[in-house]
């Protein structure tokens, strides 16, 4: 199995400083077709992508597109690392407390940061992160069955 090399998934790997390999071609692609994934659906993946690759290559991958800013990752209170290809905005998430699934949500309101710290502490304020919980449509309608 092999992956047919995007021209611009590798000209991002290149432009953001990385080396283009084909296990992180198929990992950025594999994010960006996804909605909030785990590691392990991340693998799974991009070995359908290309074949074999190794837990450790997946984390040093998304590692490096993470620090690079091509994905980012949400860590929702007690639930594992996941990752997006939605980066470069401000947006947030809403996260369902019993089935885990995750969405995004855009800026309630205003520009970035779409929040207003009460006091910022003397910081420069670049970001908000904001995470909803609550109980997505399936299991709010299984709760009230």
């Amino acid at each position: 199995m092999s992956a047919a090399k995007s021209p611009s998934t590798a000209g991002e790997l290149r432009g953001a400083g990385l080396r283009v390999t084909a296990a992180r071609i198929a990992l950025l692609e594999t994010v960006r077709a996804g909605d909030h994934l785990g590691v392990e659906a991340i693998a799974a993946g991009v070995r359908d992508r290309i074949g074999h690759v190794s837990f450790q290559a997946v984390y040093d991958a998304l590692h490096a597109l993470t620090a690079a800013g091509l994905i980012r990752r949400i860590e929702p209170a007690g639930s594992p690392a996941r990752f997006e290809g939605r980066v470069a905005d401000n947006h947030h998430h809403v996260v369902c407390r019993s089935c885990g699934v995750v969405a995004d949500v855009d800026c309630a309101v205003g520009e970035a940061p779409c929040l207003t710290a009460s006091d910022d502490h003397g910081f420069v304020i670049g970001e908000a992160e904001v995470v909803y919980w609550g109980l997505c449509p399936n299991c709010s309608a299984a709760s009230t069955s």
